[in-house]
């Protein structure tokens, strides 16, 4: 039997997102990218003729809709790649942030979920992002701490679901990984606290035991991996990619 050929990824523009979307078409699998803006997928398509657009909105569930409107074979991989757009602490974050952060990637998850559900087959994979920051919490990471908590405890649900139909759920949980966005966030924090940005970059870097952080290229390389059939063994853990930056042993 011939293996579904046909991935989706949410959050397809994003730069984990992109990444993970190339290295799958240049794989010769179909990728259907999914994402808010029109302009950015048309310019992602472009790419490569793999590479099919589809624009949604993850955090509505008319999202559901449009991606399964879409999805014409038995699904390969189903990844969530979508980002949170709410940070601070519990002092500073406005409550309502919350359950904004919940709706984006635990309501999203689902919504995914729904949309290539009749789709999912023996073999198939469901993956997520998930940051580290759910496992271990810093003082100022509220939204991102709280809400990525969630969505390992609903990928461990889908697990003990979809796993006696031979679908397997995967979580990659990096750390702070080496993004055109992380990088906008350390000149910010230069601009509006005069450090140096490389003093910033060393703060991250000391957060690892490898002293550099992950690369989305590495990144990419492990949801590849989860492709393989031997893959299967690793259904329902989690994958911690992020160079040494977690410290439990739990």
């Amino acid at each position: 039997m011939t293996a579904p050929d046909l991935c989706v990824v949410v959050g397809a523009t994003g730069a984990m997102g992109t990444e993970i979307t190339l290295r799958l078409a240049r794989r010769g699998l179909r990728v259907l990218a999914v994402a808010r803006n029109p302009d950015d997928l048309e310019k992602l398509a472009a790419a490569d003729e793999r590479i099919i657009p589809c624009t949604a909105d993850i955090a509505d569930d008319s999202a559901i809709d449009a991606i399964s409107g879409l999805v014409d074979s038995p699904v390969r991989m189903a990844l969530f790649a979508a980002g949170l757009p709410v940070r601070g602490s519990a002092d500073t974050i406005a409550p309502g942030d919350f359950a904004v952060g919940a709706n984006i990637k635990v309501g999203g998850l689902v919504r995914l979920l729904h949309a290539v559900r009749d789709h999912l087959v023996d073999g198939s994979r469901l993956v997520t992002i998930a940051g580290s920051l759910g496992l271990e919490p810093g003082p100022l990471d509220a939204a991102p701490g709280t809400v990525n908590a969630a969505v390992f405890n609903l990928m461990r649900q889908l697990s003990a679901l979809y796993g006696p139909r031979g679908v397997t759920t995967h979580t990659i949980a990096p750390g702070p990984v080496d993004t055109p966005r992380l990088r906008a966030f350390v000149e910010t924090e230069s601009a509006e606290t005069g450090l140096d940005p490389e003093q910033i970059w060393d703060r991250y870097r000391a957060k690892t035991t490898l002293g550099r952080l992950p690369t989305l290229h590495e990144i990419g390389w492990i949801v590849e991996t989860l492709l393989a059939p031997e893959a299967a063994a690793l259904h329902g853990s989690v994958i911690n990619v992020d160079a040494g930056t977690r410290h439990g042993i739990h």
